[in-house]
């Protein structure tokens, strides 16, 4: 099952310890943080990359249904909210479902394994890109065309992204988070927080070390358990 990073947002504190004890109870759902303001949430996800957001509809300063056509169009959305008569609403913003309080354990699992579905096509969908990306070099209209094959590893430099190929360097200027939403998830990770490798291309891994071609790039504290995690579902 694909694991899915998530939050939930509501007003409410009885009804966000329900729905963390829920989320717990999902082995492929990560619960990444919660909000009881919704504009705290929504400065949250304009720097964090989250794929499925629980979402009280009746709530101060914003209301969900406003929250979530704000939302990036990839993050998927589940309503929570005591009211049915918002149902209507949530499908005009492509709400995977919508849960009306009291909620079941049940009920809330079978809306949660619709993500599955969801997820598979988007992951389908990004493994489909080009197989090339073009990367913008020096001067107003120069870009260079890269085969994502080729890509080694990526370095973030400060404000420029380095990117080594097998046969050269090319450094422009980016993020590494802008960069890795280009390339296919399945075949880069992040290992630590100035780098992103390939994995067809790491030769070994020591410790705390990934090695690629002649270099040897740390793994960070922060990315190790999502690294391994990978890597073991990789092993004979």
């Amino acid at each position: 099952m694909y694991e899915l990073k998530c939050i939930i947002v509501d007003d409410e504190p009885a009804a966000i310890r329900l729905l963390e004890r829920f989320v717990a109870d999902v082995p492929f759902l990560k619960l990444q943080k919660t909000f009881t303001k919704p504009l705290e949430a929504l400065a949250y996800l304009e720097s964090e990359t989250i794929d499925l957001v629980f979402l009280d509809i009746q709530m101060p300063q914003i209301t969900g249904i406003q929250l979530s056509k704000i939302l990036k169009p990839e993050t998927q959305i589940i309503f929570t909210t005591a009211y049915s008569e918002f149902a209507l609403d949530s499908y005009d913003v492509a709400a995977l479902d919508y849960l009306l309080k009291p909620i079941a354990f049940e009920r809330f699992y079978k809306a949660v394994m619709k993500t599955q579905s969801n997820s598979f096509k988007s992951s389908k969908k990004q493994d489909d890109k080009e197989h090339y990306i073009f990367i913008k070099t020096d001067g107003k209209h120069n870009f260079n065309r890269v085969f994502v094959e080729d890509i080694l590893f990526i370095e973030g430099l400060k404000n420029y992204v380095s990117v080594q190929l097998q046969d050269e360097q090319i450094i422009t200027y980016s993020t590494l988070k802008h960069l890795a939403s280009r390339l296919p998830k399945s075949q880069f990770i992040q290992i630590h927080k100035s780098y992103i490798v390939a994995l067809t291309h790491i030769n070994k891994i020591e410790n705390d070390t990934v090695w690629i071609d002649q270099k040897q790039l740390p793994i960070g504290n922060t990315y190790r358990k999502q690294f391994f995690e990978s890597i073991n579902k990789r092993q004979l």
